[in-house]
């Protein structure tokens, strides 16, 4: 089939010509859950669309296909973008994190506190994938929906219901294939892209450790292994405790969504105008002026291996140059890193920052590339007395709302006997079979206060990111993390022996230890972790001098351009944001073709 494919000029390589074809109706640049949802839906609805993805489809290799794989994925330099953050400003504070990235003076990484003479601080280990489907086809693959207050919060800054958590549900409806449900059942949606599972609850019905930890998780914080976490409770905000696990997997434990999706149009038998273009690189949005105002008319691009610094197979070489021409819109889908680097080299963002690097300012939007906002995640982690038995898939997770909770839950954790403590090169760290970690992701975090600034104008080199953690409100958010490690410590420790007694890793390491609250609330600012930024080309209304879309995903003050990923949400949604931005697409998809009828 990808042969066919190849032989009818759909699936493009770089260097390979397009089958005569300058332009299209619509541009999309990249391929993750925001922009391949939009560029199938756009093609099925009958308009020619070019999709641009910067790496290669692997969407065959096991590594990427099965979702067990993950970290295989995440570790793979086929498609790593290794991006690497700062989480502050604060030099001493930087110089403490553990896992901490540099490049030795033969070119290795070395991760730690104590590297080799000449090496260089690289920073907090950051990956991306570049790859046919983006982060899609290297995450762990969790798919829950944020809490409904994340969707009615858009509504209300912007005064546009159609963002309602009573309407957004149906574009999860339309995306999901669910396979754990009887057919029919309120709220989930049975025929779409999205294949969902759950993580097997049947390891409750046999006695084994990971039963009894996680039996103990329920006499804590209530629940079942087997309910619905994303079921459309009116109460689903308040809704606390054990839930079974639900993934973007089908049963067999293949990844459905964002590749699955793109090969499934592109040979559809309609014979879809969907053009894939591998290995190309967007450079710059091309504007023209249109009655004065600014107009999105296409995209520069270098076509060619290995094009963007992140990728460590990267070594300056520069591809092919070449312009390709949207006859409708230009649509960017890059991610919360890559998205505002692209429209800030186009000439739209703060006009300071663009100034210093002789940009010519096309827009002033002081928004772009600030805001960016992340969850903040952390472990309560220990080794059991024992080693621990039961099934691998006995994977449960838990919501809490914490004492100092605002209005809704704010912790979603995934519970096991596995071991995960944040990225770097060659992640994780493996303790052994007495392992068991509760991985804790904090819920709308109070500081959204990081950044994606340019280092200069060059379109291979990656931007400066600072995610500021814990700017704004942090000893509320350290607080409500470290209530979360108590919960799950009281619980575990409630298991009876030989399973206890535990000794705990972090965040107060040792058996029974009596460790402050500062010195675990200390552990935690300092070693926590993220991999799910947004933010950073916020939707808002055009009097909010920090938005830069509006309702309806368009960029404030440029015509025939629109930004579609995780970017665009004001504010982090939720615990994991992959599922949250396929609804994105859905709906983005949903407003473009309801523009197009009013034209007509």
């Amino acid at each position: 089939m990808l042969r066919r494919l190849l032989t009818a000029g759909l699936l493009v390589a770089a260097g390979t010509l397009v089958a005569a074809v300058e332009s299209y109706d619509y541009i999309v640049i990249g391929s993750g859950p925001g922009g391949a949802p939009l560029a199938a839906n756009l093609a099925r609805a009958g308009y020619s669309v070019t999709l641009l993805e910067a790496g290669l489809d692997l969407g065959d290799n096991k590594n990427y296909s099965e979702i067990a794989n993950f970290i295989e994925a995440g570790n793979d330099e086929k498609s790593r973008w290794d991006f690497f953050v700062r989480h502050s400003d604060d030099e001493a504070r930087e110089a403490k994190y553990e896992k901490t990235t540099w490049r030795t003076k033969d070119g290795a990484f070395y991760v730690g506190l104590d590297p080799p003479e000449s090496s260089t601080r690289l920073g907090i280990y950051y990956p991306r994938a570049a790859t046919l489907g983006g982060c899609a086809m290297h995450n762990g693959g969790i798919c829950t929906l944020p809490n409904d207050a994340d969707w009615d919060y858009i509504a209300e800054i912007t005064g546009d219901d159609d963002w309602l958590a009573t309407n957004m549900r149906k574009y999860f409806e339309k995306m999901e294939a669910n396979e754990y449900l009887p057919p029919g059942a309120a709220g989930h949606g049975y025929d779409g892209y999205v294949n969902t599972t759950i993580s097997d609850p049947s390891f409750m019905a046999e006695k084994s450790d990971l039963q009894e930890l996680t039996s103990q998780l329920i006499a804590q914080t209530g629940g079942d292994a087997g309910r619905d976490v994303n079921a459309p409770d009116p109460d689903r905000d308040q809704t606390t405790g054990v839930f079974a696990m639900a993934s973007h997997a089908d049963k067999n434990g293949k990844r459905a969504g964002t590749n699955t999706l793109l090969k499934r149009t592109l040979a559809d038998p309609a014979k879809f105008n969907l053009t894939v273009q591998l290995e190309t690189l967007v450079t710059r949005i091309i504007i023209n002026w249109e009655d004065g105002e600014p107009v999105a008319t296409g995209v520069e691009v270098l076509k060619g291996s290995h094009q963007y610094e992140a990728d460590p197979l990267y070594d300056g070489t520069k591809g092919q140059s070449g312009r390709i021409f949207a006859r409708k819109e230009v649509i960017v889908a890059g991610g919360a890193f890559n998205s505002p680097q692209i429209l800030k080299l186009s000439g739209i963002g703060p006009a300071k920052e663009l100034e210093e690097f002789h940009i010519p300012v096309v827009k002033d939007l002081a928004g772009v590339g600030e805001n960016l906002g992340d969850n903040y995640e952390a472990g309560l982690q220990a080794l059991a007395s024992k080693p621990i038995n039961g099934s691998a898939g006995a994977l449960v997770t838990v919501f809490l709302k914490t004492p100092t909770a605002r209005s809704v839950r704010n912790i979603q954790a995934w519970c096991g006997g596995f071991s995960f403590e944040g990225f770097w090169p060659g992640f994780p760290t493996e303790y052994g079979p007495s392992q068991y970690e509760c991985a804790m992701v904090h819920i709308n975090p109070r500081s959204q206060a990081g950044y994606v600034r340019l280092r200069s104008n060059d379109p291979q080199q990656m931007p400066d990111i600072n995610l500021n953690f814990f700017a704004e409100g942090g000893d509320e958010d350290l607080t409500e993390l470290l209530d979360a490690a108590k919960t799950f410590r009281k619980a575990i420790n409630s298991a009876a022996a030989p399973i206890t007694p535990f000794e705990e890793r972090h965040p107060c390491p040792g058996v029974n230890q009596n460790c402050t609250d500062e010195a675990q609330k200390d552990f935690i600012k300092h070693q926590s972790y993220s991999h799910h930024a947004t933010s950073t080309c916020a939707i808002g209304k055009a009097e909010d001098p920090m938005a830069v879309l509006d309702s309806k995903f368009r960029v404030h003050g440029v015509g025939n351009l629109r930004v579609v990923d995780a970017s665009a949400f004001p504010k982090v949604p939720g615990a994991f944001p992959v599922c949250p931005t396929f609804m994105l697409a859905e709906k983005a998809s949903a407003d473009i073709l309801a523009d197009l009828v009013k034209e007509e």
